[in-house]
C-alpha cells in the first residue's frame, strides 16, 4: 500500500510539474508586429554608398607606404594649411547646410587623412584641424533648421566623417603618438565645477559614452544615422563639496546616482563631454540653469526609484531611459534637447528593437546629441587600444542589421523559457526590496532570452572576424580600415550559416 501511494504521489507530482512546465512554455505576444505598426517610418536611413571611394583611399595609403612617403611631408603641410584657410573662410560667413564649401571641406579632409596616416606626419596638426572643424560646423548649424534632412546630412558627414578619419589615423599611428584625451571647445559655465582626472566638469554637463557590450553597439548603430555612442549621463556638482555626481539610467536598475570614479570604472570604449552654450537665451537669463536642471535630476534619482524605459518614449517621464534623464530635466527649465530628434526607419531593425521592448522609433538616441547646436564638445576620450574593440563591434553590428533587413530574426531557446520565467519571478521579488535581479526590471523573460541569443550571435561572428583581422594585418602590414572590417564581418557571418 505504501509503495502504491508513493507511486501515485510521484505520478501526480510529475503530471503537475509537466503541466506547469507546459504552461510556462506558452509564448508571450511578440513585439515584432507591435514595432512595425506602432509608428510608421517617415524618414530614410542614411547611407554613404561610397565603397569604391573608400577602397581608393586605401589604395592611396598603400602606395604611400610602399613609396616610403618621399617628399610627402611638404605636401601634407600644404594640404593642412589649405584646409585651415578653407575653414577660416567658412567661419567668416553664414552658410546654409547645402553650401558647396562643406562638400569641398569633406573631400579635402578625407583626401588628406591617408597621407597623414601613411607618412606619420602632421598628426597633431590634423587632430587640431578636426577639432576646429567640428566647432566651426557646429557654430554654422546654430542657424539651421535641425529638423531638415539637409542639416542632418551635412552635420553627420562632417562630424561623424571627421571622427572616422581621425580614428583611422589613430588606429595606425605608433603607440603613444596620439593622446587619449583630445580637448575641444572650453565653453564657459557659471555652474559649480569639479576636476575629474584633469578635466573640469560643470554641473549640467552631459557625458556621452559607448559601452563594451554587443547591445551597446546595437544602440549606437541602430539609428538612421549610425553613431559611436550608446549612453548618456548627467553631471551634478555639489556646490558645497565640489564633488561630481553622475545621474544615469541603466537597464538593470533604472535611474541611479554614482560617483565620477564609479562612472569611469564601468567599461567604456569612448567618452565625450558636452556642455550647453553659454549664449543660449535661456542661460543668458539664468546662468545657473544647467545646475538647476542637474540638481532636479539628482534629487529625483535620490528621493525615489525611477524605472528604466524600455519603450524609449521620451515624452512620458514616468520611466526614463538614459537620454531622457538629461532631456527631461532640461525641459523643465525651458531647454529642449535633441534639436533634431532621432529616427529608426529600417523595417528589419524596427522588428528587432520591437522584440527587445522598444515601442517608439522617433526618439532621442545618445549619438545624435553631438549634433545638437545647443551644445559644445568640450573634450573626447578615446584610448587607441580600445578603438579596435569598438570598430569590430560596430562592423559586426552593421552586418547583423543588414541581416535584419534581409529577414534574419532574433529568436530564443524555447525550452529555456520556463526557467527564464522562474528567474524573472525571483527578480521581481528582489525588485520589491529595491534590489536588482538577474533579469532587469521591465524586461520580460522572453526578451532576456532574445538578448542572450543576440549576444551569442554577435560573439560568434566577432570571434571569426578577429581571426580574419589578424590575417589581414599579416598580409597587408597594417590594421584593416573600417570599410574592410565590414567586408570581413560579412564573410564571417556567411561562414557561420
Amino acid at each position: 500500500m505504501r509503495r502504491g501511494r508513493i507511486f501515485r504521489y510521484m505520478t501526480v507530482s510529475a503530471v503537475m510539474l509537466t503541466a506547469v512546465y507546459l504552461l510556462l512554455l506558452v509564448p508571450e505576444r511578440s513585439g515584432y508586429g507591435i514595432a512595425i505598426h506602432s509608428s510608421p517610418a517617415t524618414k530614410k536611413a542614411f547611407a554613404w554608398n561610397q565603397d569604391a571611394y573608400w577602397n581608393a583611399l586605401e589604395a592611396k595609403y598603400q602606395d604611400l607606404r610602399q613609396a616610403a612617403c618621399t617628399g610627402a611631408e611638404a605636401n601634407i603641410l600644404t594640404r593642412l594649411e589649405g584646409l585651415r584657410k578653407l575653414l577660416q573662410r567658412i567661419d567668416e560667413r553664414e552658410l546654409g547646410p547645402e553650401a558647396s564649401e562643406f562638400s569641398e571641406l569633406e573631400l579635402r579632409m578625407f583626401e588628406t587623412a591617408p597621407l597623414v596616416s601613411a607618412c606619420n606626419a602632421g598628426l597633431a596638426e590634423y587632430l587640431g584641424f578636426a577639432a576646429d572643424m567640428r566647432a566651426t560646423v557646429k557654430r554654422q548649424s546654430e542657424r539651421w533648421d535641425m529638423k531638415s534632412d539637409a542639416a542632418r546630412i551635412t552635420l553627420y558627414r562632417l562630424l561623424y566623417g571627421s571622427r572616422g578619419a581621425v580614428e583611422e589615423i589613430m588606429t595606425e599611428a605608433p603607440a603613444g603618438s596620439i593622446p587619449a584625451l583630445l580637448k575641444g571647445t572650453d565653453e564657459p559655465s557659471a555652474s559649480p565645477a569639479a576636476n575629474v582626472r584633469n578635466v573640469v566638469l560643470h554641473s549640467g554637463d552631459i557625458l556621452v559614452s559607448r559601452g563594451g557590450a554587443p547591445t551597446s553597439a546595437l544602440i549606437a548603430r541602430g539609428n538612421d544615422y549610425p553613431g559611436n555612442f550608446s549612453h548618456i549621463a548627467f553631471v551634478y556638482v555639489d556646490p558645497a563639496t565640489k564633488e561630481a555626481k553622475i545621474v544615469e539610467s541603466h537597464i538593470e536598475v533604472g535611474v541611479v546616482v554614482s560617483t565620477a570614479e564609479e562612472y569611469l570604472s564601468d567599461k567604456k570604449l569612448r567618452v565625450m563631454l558636452l556642455r550647453p552654450r553659454a549664449d543660449l537665451p535661456q542661460i543668458r537669463r539664468d546662468p545657473m540653469l544647467p545646475h538647476k536642471a542637474a540638481e532636479y535630476a539628482y534629487k529625483r534619482a535620490s528621493e525615489r526609484h525611477v524605472p528604466y524605459d524600455f519603450a524609449m518614449d521620451y515624452k512620458d517621464h514616468a520611466k526614463l531611459f538614459c537620454s531622457e534623464v538629461a532631456s527631461e530635466a532640461y525641459e523643465r527649465f525651458g531647454v529642449n534637447l535633441w534639436a533634431g530628434v532621432s529616427h529608426i526607419s529600417s523595417p528589419g531593425l524596427r522588428k528587432w528593437l520591437g522584440a527587445f521592448g522598444v515601442r517608439h522609433f522617433e526618439t532621442q538616441e545618445p549619438s545624435d546629441l553631438e549634433y545638437d547646436p545647443q551644445f559644445r564638445v568640450v573634450a573626447e576620450w578615446r584610448d587607441p587600444a580600445t578603438l579596435k574593440k569598438d570598430r569590430m563591434d560596430n562592423a559586426v553590428t552593421e552586418v547583423m542589421i543588414e541581416g535584419a533587413e534581409e529577414g534574419d530574426e532574433i529568436g530564443y531557446t524555447w525550452y529555456l523559457l520556463p526557467v527564464a520565467r522562474i528567474v524573472k519571478a525571483y527578480s521581481m521579488f528582489l525588485n520589491k526590496f529595491g534590489e536588482a535581479g538577474p533579469i532587469p526590471e521591465g524586461m520580460s523573460a522572453t526578451t532576456a532570452l532574445r538578448t542572450q541569443d543576440y549576444m551569442g550571435k554577435h560573439k560568434a561572428i566577432e570571434e571569426r572576424l578577429a581571426a580574419k583581422v589578424e590575417q589581414y594585418k599579416k598580409e597587408h602590414g597594417y590594421e584593416a580600415p573600417y570599410w574592410a572590417l565590414v567586408s570581413l564581418a560579412r564573410e564571417a557571418k556567411e561562414q557561420i550559416k
